[in-house]
């Protein structure tokens, strides 16, 4: 694994920026075309799921791209079929889905942690490429992607959380256990990847022990995978107010007083 190239903060927004007009085409593509979209996020706890989930948020029209971050299954789902509860956030068409974590779980953190047993394992193994067969001739468009870093990063960063009010929320009594099994991680990965990298619904494993160069790195493999995107953009007639621009007006309430910025120090602060 390589360690990380120290992006700064304008650097990785000037690298960003021309994948950004790239993803956006894309999603005008994908509306336009009545794509359906899947990407799954899976990795290491501290990984980056959640940033790199963030970045492709951010960019996208709430509208059409969906993030699914399910919570533990209800004792009803536990009956259910087990890819019965994911189905219905699949995309419908013109739609992108974000999956942070997903039907994974199962091959991942459930068996790592005892909360399936071998014999459920090996069952989702068997049916998992079956499921996203399915789905891919379906027409959707999968890719999944595995986030990796090592667990001298990962320590750090689980450090960060316990000791930044307010990352906090994200440590959980599962992240005490997962410092632990590293290593079962990794097992358990090398079996899922053997049982279900298919040629038409791939894994994809992407370097995070440097977050902002995983989030590159992963933006620009999934733009070069989809099909040429780019579409005319369509005339939009926007013809001049016919009168001044009006300001706000205010009768019934009026708005808060602004909040007071204190610019000397802000001039200070910047020097340092």
């Amino acid at each position: 694994m390589s360690g990380p190239i120290g992006l700064t903060e304008p650097e990785y927004l000037e690298l960003l920026e021309p994948m950004a007009k790239e993803l956006s085409a894309m999603a005008r593509w994908v509306s336009e075309t009545n794509q359906r979209v899947v990407v799954v996020f899976e990795g290491r706890d501290t990984a980056g799921k959640g940033g790199s989930i963030d970045m492709f948020a951010r960019l996208l029209n709430p509208r059409q791209c969906r993030v699914v971050a399910l919570p533990s299954p209800s004792e009803r789902e536990r009956t259910q079929w087990y890819f019965q509860r994911y189905v219905e956030h699949m995309p419908a068409a013109g739609e992108i889905v974000l999956f942070d974590r997903s039907w994974y779980n199962r091959a991942g953190v459930e068996r790592v942690m005892g909360f399936a047993t071998p014999e459920q394992v090996q069952d989702f193994l068997n049916q998992a490429p079956q499921f996203e067969r399915h789905l891919v001739d379906d027409g959707m468009l999968l890719f999944k992607y595995w986030l990796c870093c090592d667990q001298e990063v990962q320590e750090e960063r689980f450090l960060n959380r316990l000791n930044n009010p307010t990352k906090r929320w994200k440590l959980s009594p599962i992240d005490l256990d997962a410092r632990d099994r590293y290593d079962d991680y990794t097992e358990a990965r090398e079996l899922m990847l053997s049982a279900t990298d298919t040629d038409f619904a791939p894994w994809t494993l992407v370097d995070f022990n440097d977050q902002p160069l995983g989030r590159l790195t992963l933006l620009r493999d999934l733009l070069d995978r989809v099909p040429d995107t780019e579409l005319p953009i369509g005339e939009i007639p926007w013809p001049p107010l016919k009168k001044p621009a009006s300001k706000e007006r205010y009768g019934v309430l009026r708005p808060l007083a602004p909040y007071v910025v204190d610019n000397h120090k802000m001039g200070n602060d910047q020097l340092t």
